[in-house]
């Protein structure tokens, strides 16, 4: 028997304009005003540089002469193409971001669609009422992609990395398009659907490397097999799938080994950075994936463990199925990767989240209406403290939160921004308009139980890009020590060598426009040279050998105010 029991009152679709504008208000903040910080810098310097370089720059990506070949370069185009659509009325880092929300855009609709066909299927349906009054297919289907994307807002992981202009966020929006195009292809196993999936498998390639697609290529005739599709025609339609995301691979690969940008080849880097992600499961990779899957899932995790055992005793189920052998098949490449982080998770929230949505309708009354109020006390108290640090930070008092509030950016002087308090409490008064409804009118839809918890989390979200946006920026720009570089190195030094990693490279390039070494240069009269200075009597010898600053001139020497470790210094070679 079915797991679903609902009455069509329970699936009235959310307004187009609220999941629209829940969807606007969760990505802009975080994206206008922000400066490039050190989690995301990087990626950046890669955009900037193709956007204001040749056209060796695109096919050898690079952060002002640093190699940055490893994971390929479709992110990497789409935001250096922004920047030269948009860069001179937005400026180049919010033009870049102009594709993060695309990315974002692309994601969330990928899902939704997903939901809806997939909550359209009769097995998807709950059971019929034995005096009628049961949903119809396409309310119950829209109301799943509704529910979807709520869980997908909700969770705690794409949070940050949503907002950050990298790889791995493009990948996750990829992987949520691929899942769409997988059950489009099991629907109607046809050549058309079959290059559409090979379209997606290509652009994850471009995008962080061959393994990825591979795995989930394997994952889905997988599922075709435990689905009972027609053998022959299925392998035929994956070798199609295959080829086409070859191809597509080859549109960087081909030009970037013939043209041999400044002399070198890009493809060997990437190769060996694909053969770099894989590697033998450890405990250490299982420990890692539970330490940090634990919070990057959450909620969708409970949601979609509940899904699998409430539909146990189904079989052949799509809606089950797929994002179960994605998931897992996710799950393995995962722990197979020697170097876990955080964006890595990102592929793993769409089948997630999608085998959540199909877990609330299975779940009782009582249960979600816990669920109710533990986000509506919960995050109601969290977003009051944000304004209490706030006013603490401004006021001093209380003293001992304002010492807290401060503490982490020595030297900051904080100041009321009118548009950030503006959005902040206009936010705020949603918010609390938001909780009225669901008290005064006790809805009986769905996906109440998540528009709290995501609505909630948004609110906490936009409270901090607003209100410590100005700390934040103080805290992990390098904007000012770009700019005491910049004051400091004379007019006439048109080449600089450095051993800074990417963030900082790409910072100084673009904040203090530092002419670095390009990938072809030789050797240069300055040298800037980053070390940690609780190393300080050992590293500055061997700094300076490696080098070749011994006899150098110290023009300049400085850090952050918020790094009490990290410092640089301009040297002047005799």
């Amino acid at each position: 028997m079915k797991p679903v029991r609902l009455p069509a009152a329970a699936t009235l679709a959310l307004p187009r304009w609220a999941l629209l504008a829940l969807g606007m208000l969760y990505i802009l903040p975080g994206l206008i005003g922000r400066d490039p910080w050190k989690e995301d810098a990087g990626p950046f310097g890669i955009m900037w540089t193709m956007a204001h370089g040749s056209f060796s720059d695109w096919l050898y990506p690079n952060i002002a002469g640093l190699a940055a070949s490893e994971e390929g370069p479709l992110a990497f185009w789409l935001g250096a193409i922004c920047i030269k659509l948009f860069g001179w009325i937005l400026g180049d880092v919010l033009a870049a971001r102009v594709s993060t929300i695309g990315i974002f855009v692309t994601g969330a609709m990928s899902l939704w669609y997903t939901a809806f066909h997939l909550g359209r299927r009769a097995e998807a349906q709950p059971l019929r009422l034995a005096f009628g009054g049961q949903p119809e297919p396409d309310d119950y289907g829209r109301t799943l992609g509704d529910t979807a994307v709520l869980i997908y807002l909700g969770c705690l992981g794409l949070l940050v990395q949503s907002h950050l202009t990298l790889a791995a966020t493009l990948q996750g929006a990829l992987l949520a398009y691929f899942l769409y195009r997988a059950v489009r292809y099991v629907e109607h196993a046809s050549s058309r659907n079959a290059v559409l999936v090979g379209l997606s498998l290509g652009a994850l390639a471009l995008t962080r490397g061959v393994m990825p697609p591979f795995v989930l290529l394997l994952a889905l005739y997988a599922c075709t097999r435990y689905l009972k599709l027609a053998t022959g025609e299925t392998l035929r339609h994956m070798a199609i799938a295959a080829g086409v995301g070859f191809l597509i691979t080859l549109v960087w690969i081909v030009p970037a080994a013939l043209v041999q940008p400044y002399g070198l080849s890009p493809v060997g880097d990437w190769l060996d950075w694909n053969a770099s992600q894989v590697g033998l499961p450890t405990l250490d990779s299982l420990k890692g994936f539970f330490r940090i899957g634990v919070w990057f899932f959450w909620p969708a995790w409970p949601f979609a463990v509940w899904a699998t055992w409430a539909w146990r005793r189904q079989q052949h189920l799509l809606h089950i199925v797929m994002p179960v052998f994605f998931f897992l098949a996710l799950t393995l490449l995962l722990l197979c990767d020697p170097a876990l982080e955080n964006g890595d998770f990102l592929k793993m929230l769409a089948p997630l989240a999608l085998m959540a949505a199909f877990g609330l309708p299975t779940m009782k009354r009582g249960a979600i209406n816990a669920i109710d109020w533990f986000s509506v006390m919960v995050l109601t108290i969290l977003g009051a403290l944000v304004w209490l640090f706030w006013i603490a930070k401004l006021t001093g008092w209380p003293a001992q939160l304002a010492k807290n509030a401060l503490k982490l950016v020595p030297g900051f002087k904080p100041e009321v921004g009118i548009v950030a308090f503006v959005v902040a409490a206009a936010t705020s008064v949603g918010w609390i308009m938001l909780v009225h409804w669901r008290l005064s009118r006790r809805p009986p839809v769905l996906w109440r139980a998540v528009v709290l918890s995501s609505s909630g989390l948004i609110l906490l979200w936009v409270l901090l890009m607003t209100l410590f946006l100005p700390d934040l920026n103080y805290s992990k720009s390098y904007a000012g020590v770009a700019q005491q570089i910049a004051a400091t190195l004379p007019h006439d030094a048109d080449c600089i060598d450095s051993n800074v990693g990417p963030a900082q490279r790409a910072s100084f390039a673009y904040f203090g426009r530092l002419p670095f070494a390009s990938l072809d240069a030789k050797g240069c009269r300055y040298v800037l040279l980053q070390d940690d200075i609780r190393n300080r009597s050992s590293s500055d010898d061997r700094q300076a050998r490696r080098h070749g600053v011994r006899g150098a001139t110290v023009l300049w020497e400085g850090r952050r105010a918020s790094d009490r470790y990290e410092r640089f210094r301009l040297f002047r070679r005799p």
